[in-house]
């Protein structure tokens, strides 16, 4: 087979595995920036360690529950899509094995390559395993991988917590005296260390993308403290 199509046996699936990676990465992110923003704003109304446990507790329980639910509804959605295509596939390559087999020629063809090159490789391919040949052209997906909504909520429920402890866990056992120092710290390393990762899984400027997401979550958490002292100041 040329050498140009060979990312057709495992495109899908190194595509698959970056984007399950961004995803940990932005939930880990989400967790970060939306507990540390609660605890901060709460850190501003009141010094009581119990307040800022109980809204950290409870934006962390939320916070979760709210992607995970989110996630999977967007991912059953995506995953009866795909189940669509690969019926629909599956219907078109029995009925029309002929129309199938040129239309995959002529995808090649698109591609910039010439008609006897697009034939061959549509050829092989075809005797190969059809299915997966139209599937990988036309929508990029894998009949083996199709995604699993109950997976995709376990994980983003995962990412979020793990990255919402980072603020809370900080804030809470830290003394009073350096308790937003600690937090604020913690948090600006998290940051960087999710913008670092989210940038080398896309191939991105790795400082462009830590400074964006550090100066992001450094703007949520200021701006949360300054509303909670004016509100905790204007309410007691």
């Amino acid at each position: 087979m040329d050498k140009r199509f060979a990312h057709l046996d495992d495109g899908t699936s190194s595509s698959s595995k970056l984007n399950k990676l961004r995803a940990g990465v932005l939930g880990a992110n989400d967790g970060i920036v939306s507990i540390s923003s609660v605890v901060m704003g709460v850190a501003g109304a009141t010094n009581n360690k119990g307040s800022i446990f109980t809204a950290g507790m409870a934006a962390l329980v939320a916070g979760a529950l709210s992607m995970a639910v989110g996630e999977y509804v967007s991912v059953s959605s995506q995953s009866d899509a795909e189940k669509m295509y690969i019926k629909k596939e599956k219907r078109e390559l029995e009925e029309s094995p002929e129309e199938e087999l040129e239309e995959l020629t002529r995808a090649y063809i698109d591609m910039g390559v010439s008609r006897n090159t697009a034939t061959d490789v549509a050829l092989q391919l075809t005797a190969n395993d059809a299915v997966k040949a139209h599937l990988s052209t036309e929508f990029n997906i894998d009949e083996n991988q199709i995604s699993s909504p109950t997976n995709a909520a376990l994980a983003s429920l995962g990412a979020f917590t793990i990255g919402g402890l980072i603020p809370f866990a900080t804030i809470v056992l830290s003394p009073s005296n350096i308790r937003l120092f600690a937090t604020g710290i913690a948090v600006v390393v998290a940051l960087s260390i999710t913008g670092y990762t989210s940038a080398y899984a896309g191939g991105a400027p790795k400082m462009r993308a830590i400074l964006r997401i550090v100066i992001g979550g450094v703007i949520a958490m200021i701006a949360t403290y300054l509303i909670g002292r004016a509100f905790g100041t204007s309410v007691s």
